[in-house]
């Protein structure tokens, strides 16, 4: 069976193309987060993104929408690399309880970084609204949860009951313990006060 040139040029054309599409598109979604944690979703213009990531205007509505839209290409892109990150401190625990509360620490340590500040528990709210927001975070976080109580359950211990809810209330008891950490501004005893209440309502589920 033979290739003809020409098809093969076709597909390889194909490929670069597709390439330097996605290579554009990273390109404006990393250029709009520096900005969008430095200065705040109000503050930046689409005009500052298409020059700092060195692209055409037309290059940014090929991708998006709109502003709105690449500010939450950015904020998914926030919450991949948190769930990933945390993940990864997860695995590193020695049992499933202390994995519950490295994830937990992992995730209020997090808070404090300015980007997850300004851009998952302060725009991201009021950009995108609360629902979108919250399912935003729990599409990438609630099985991260899922699992950590799931396993913990398998071992005996935390009490056995129906994981999606349990894992819901307590995905939002962490977003509400974030908001405190950012609105705290890098008081770490505020940080450490949120974590003591954390620890406590885990706590009440051990068997």
């Amino acid at each position: 069976m033979s290739t003809r040139p020409g098809n093969v040029g076709a597909v390889e054309g194909g490929t670069r193309q597709a390439e330097r599409s996605e290579a554009t598109r990273g390109a404006l979604v990393v250029t709009a987060r520096k900005l969008f944690a430095a200065r705040g979703y109000a503050a930046v213009g689409t005009e500052e993104v298409v020059r700092g990531a060195g692209v055409t205007r037309g290059a940014l509505y090929h991708h998006f929408d709109d502003k709105r839209d690449l500010f939450r290409a950015v904020y998914e892109d926030l919450e991949q690399e948190l769930v990933r990150s945390i993940g990864e401190a997860m695995g590193s625990a020695h049992d499933p309880w202390a994995l519950l509360v490295t994830g937990m620490r992992k995730w209020l340590e997090a808070c404090a970084d300015p980007a997850v500040m300004r851009i998952s528990l302060i725009d991201a709210p009021a950009v995108l609204g609360w629902q979108e927001w919250r399912e935003v975070s729990a599409r990438y976080g609630l099985e991260l949860v899922s699992l950590g109580l799931g396993g913990a359950m398998e071992a005996g211990v935390l009490r056995r009951q129906p994981v999606k809810p349990l894992a819901n209330l307590l995905l939002g008891a962490m977003s509400e313990a974030g908001m405190v950490v950012a609105e705290a501004a890098g008081d770490e005893a505020a940080r450490e006060e949120v974590e003591k209440a954390l620890l406590a309502l885990m706590e009440g589920l051990r068997a």
